[in-house]
């Protein structure tokens, strides 16, 4: 007889699951809460021909994907469109100068001694060394650290002296750049992780090593569309997933999931994968009494990530002149990270992210038309910020800080928008106070102290 698994949550994850287990030879139910698949990394349809991004934009290091498409019998490559961008994106720095990011690394080592003629030369000793610790580290970057004793590889142990994992990434850089600008141009992707680089420990230099290393993507639709075709293939594959379907409450025998439950039915499984949210799904679908190690206590001790301020903007006409990704790098950023992580308050100088994706993709607006995706990190949901009262003028802040990125008149422009708040990606899209990059990468919150793949309580 065929054995089931149940897979709560229709996002990247666990469509990735979902095609390997039915490559198995499994018999595979998704149930999704929402009406389209990808979660976070979903599109965001205006209904008038604008389509958006809703979380991620840009796609890193495509081989984890395509190898998983590769073990389901498809070309990654063959099924979605996959643009590299020249420029991966461009930096506004708001203590003055700006920086255009390169996958060239030689016209890169150019842009950075013009910025900063004294640390000509750096780009390339960084990359060298990074080069190093990314290729004698992948191997365990691809294995579980279950427990401590993981940690205790004499392999890895090795490798302790170059991962440094007690000095800060922005203390690890320090070592190649002199200018902190050159150093935030590499160490402001600890946001990727929803950290400030001041905290963020010095092994993730491997993610803005791979930008220039292997190239920031573009899928043709935007990162939803990956979402889609992941969805797509599944559904080839035989695997039937429901949308519309938020999981209620999961019953259990012993610390086993025997069946879940939806509006529309009970589902029994062998086996369930849960990829949803970790605090949120622990804290409402799991007995507090079953988790011994992840209880709501603990849970709410953790410290979480950032969250986002977002605009999606559709807009007549096009800003030719701005490139597909844009960054603004508040002039006191420091004060920027502390106003999001240690006053939870709203900067009046806010860092901020524009993607322009419609000068490369036309799929995406309507003709003479283009749209825009404006992100600012904020504080996780906090008692300080009351976003029903301070959401308006905080979006006025986002509109004027487009300015500083050459983005300008953009008011009378706007033919659709849509804001979202950390509020809305509590509430809306199911995120434990809205912390949209989840548990931070702390030290103590890492490796075999991170929640593991399997249920360990």
């Amino acid at each position: 007889m065929t054995r089931t698994v149940t897979i709560v949550g229709a996002g990247p994850g666990g469509l990735a699951s979902a095609m390997l287990l039915a490559r198995a030879g499994l018999r595979v139910r998704v149930l999704e809460r929402l009406q389209t698949p990808g979660g976070r990394t979903s599109s965001l349809e205006s209904g008038t021909g604008f389509r958006f991004d809703l979380g991620p934009t840009f796609f890193l290091y495509p081989r984890v994907l395509s190898d998983i498409f590769s073990k389901c019998g498809y070309d990654l490559h063959k099924e979605v469109e996959m643009v590299k961008l020249d420029p991966q994106y461009r930096l506004i720095f708001g203590s003055g100068g700006e920086l255009v990011a390169t996958p060239d690394l030689a016209r890169m080592e150019d842009a950075v001694a013009r910025l900063s003629p004294n640390d000509r030369g750096s780009f390339t000793r960084f990359m060298t060394e990074t080069r190093e610790k990314f290729v004698r580290f992948a191997p365990f970057l691809e294995k579980p650290f279950e427990r401590w004793t993981d940690l205790a590889n004499p392999d890895l142990l090795k490798l302790v002296p170059l991962l440094k994992p007690w000095k800060s990434l922005d203390a690890e850089l320090s070592r190649f750049f002199s200018d902190e600008r050159i150093r935030l141009a590499f160490t402001f992707q600890s946001k990727y992780l929803g950290m400030s680089p001041f905290r963020c420990p010095s092994l993730f230099s491997i993610l803005s090593f791979l930008e220039y290393e292997h190239g920031v993507f573009h899928p043709i639709g935007g990162c939803g569309e990956v979402s889609a075709t992941m969805a797509r293939l599944a559904e080839d594959m035989g695997v039937e997933i429901h949308y519309g379907e938020p999981v209620e409450s999961m019953e259990f025998s012993g610390k086993k999931i025997t069946s879940v439950t939806t509006p529309k039915g009970q589902y029994a499984a062998d086996a369930t994968v849960v990829n949803a949210d970790f605090a949120r799904a622990m804290t409402r679908l799991v007995p507090d009494a079953l988790r011994r190690r992840w209880s709501d206590k603990k849970i709410a001790s953790r410290r979480f990530s950032c969250s986002t301020f977002m605009l999606y903007l559709g807009l007549d006409g096009c800003y030719d002149s701005v490139p597909h990704h844009n960054i603004y790098l508040a002039e006191n950023y420091r004060d920027n990270l502390a106003d999001i992580e240690r006053r939870h308050c709203l900067s009046a100088d806010p860092s901020m992210y524009v993607q322009n994706a419609s000068i490369t993709d036309p799929t995406l607006a309507p003709k003479d038309m283009s749209t825009l995706y404006a992100l600012i990190p904020v504080s996780h949901k906090h008692p300080n910020i009351n976003w029903k009262k301070e959401a308006p003028a905080f979006r006025e802040v986002a509109i004027n800080q487009l300015e500083k990125l050459g983005i300008k008149n953009v008011r009378p422009r706007i033919r659709y928008e849509k804001m979202v708040t950390p509020d809305d990606w509590q509430e809306e899209y199911a995120i434990y106070r809205g912390a949209t990059f989840n548990l931070s990468h702390d030290l103590n919150q890492m490796l075999h102290m991170r929640p593991h793949n399997r249920f360990e309580d």
